[in-house]
C-alpha cells in the first residue's frame, strides 16, 4: 500500500476514526474529514504519524456542502498528488424521533446532501483521478437491509437517503468497473457508544446474549471488511452491500418497537 491515500469522510471520531486506524495500519497516508471534532481530529492525526509513520491530514469540511467538497478534494491531490481510497463514512443523523410530515425542509435537505449528494459532489471529482492510473476502491456505509428500500419509522430522511446511496453505490459500481475501481457498501449493525471506536479483541472477552453470534459489535469489525475491500485482490467484490450485523434483525428489531 505504499504511496496510496485514502480520504474518510467523518474520520474523527467513531468507526470512521477505526477505519483510519486500519487503513493507517496497512502503510496508507490516511485524510481525514470533521465539521465539529477539531480535537479529536487533531490527535488522531498526530497519533497515526507516530504510531504507523505514515502521512496524515485532517480537513475540516462538511460533505453536505457543495463548495466543501470541491476544495477538499483539490486540497488533497495538491498535498498528495493522487486519492486511492475514498470511504464516505460521514453521514448526518436526528436521534430525536420524528415523523417525516415533522422535518423542517432545512433537516430535510441537511440529512439528504449529507448522506446521499455529498456522495456525488465528492466522487465526481475523485473518480477522473482514480481514472488514470485504473485503480481505485470508493466504499459507503449504510444500514441494515438498505438494499431492499425498506420502511423505517421516525428516520424517514436518513433510511430515504441510504436507500438511495445504495442505488447510487451499485450504479457507480458498474459505470467504474472497466476502470479498475471497484464501488461497495458496507452495513453497520447495532454499533454505539463506545464500541465504535472498539476493536475485536475488547468485544471478544465480553458477552452479549442479545447479539446473534455473543458479543457487541464494535468499529474494528466494520473497519475490518472495508480494509478487506480495499486490498488489490479483492477486485472481483464490486456493487455489493455487506452487513456487519452479528446475525442480528436490526431493522426488524428497531421497527417492532413502533
Amino acid at each position: 500500500m505504499d504511496e496510496k491515500v485514502a480520504i474518510i469522510t467523518g474520520g474523527a471520531r467513531g468507526i470512521g476514526r477505526r477505519v483510519a486506524y486500519s487503513l493507517a495500519g496497512m502503510g496508507v497516508s490516511v485524510v481525514i474529514t470533521f465539521r465539529k471534532s477539531k480535537q479529536e481530529a487533531t490527535s488522531l492525526i498526530q497519533e497515526l504519524r507516530d504510531k504507523y509513520s505514515v502521512k496524515a491530514l485532517a480537513i475540516e469540511s462538511d460533505a453536505s456542502i457543495e463548495k466543501d467538497c470541491k476544495e477538499l478534494v483539490a486540497m488533497v491531490l495538491d498535498t498528495f498528488g493522487r486519492i486511492d481510497f475514498f470511504i464516505h463514512n460521514a453521514g448526518p443523523y436526528l436521534h430525536e424521533r420524528k415523523r417525516m410530515t415533522e422535518y423542517s425542509s432545512k433537516e430535510w435537505h441537511y440529512m439528504v446532501n449529507g448522506n446521499l449528494n455529498g456522495f456525488f459532489f465528492l466522487t465526481r471529482e475523485i473518480i477522473p483521478d482514480m481514472r488514470k492510473r485504473r485503480w481505485g476502491r470508493i466504499i459507503t456505509l449504510g444500514f441494515d437491509r438498505c438494499e431492499t428500500a425498506p420502511g423505517w419509522s421516525y428516520r424517514s430522511a436518513f433510511a430515504a437517503a441510504k436507500s438511495g446511496l445504495t442505488s447510487l453505490t451499485k450504479t457507480l459500481a458498474l459505470e467504474e468497473a472497466i476502470n479498475g475501481i471497484t464501488v461497495n457498501m458496507v452495513s453497520p449493525g447495532d454499533i454505539v457508544g463506545v464500541w465504535k471506536e472498539a476493536d475485536i479483541d475488547v468485544a471478544t472477552g465480553e458477552k452479549d446474549e442479545t447479539v446473534a453470534v455473543g458479543r457487541q459489535g464494535t468499529g474494528g469489525d466494520v473497519a475490518r471488511v472495508i480494509t478487506f475491500l480495499c486490498e488489490d485482490q479483492s477486485d472481483f467484490i464490486t456493487g455489493s452491500v455487506i452487513p456487519v450485523t452479528g446475525g442480528n434483525d436490526i431493522l426488524g428489531k428497531v421497527n417492532k418497537k413502533v
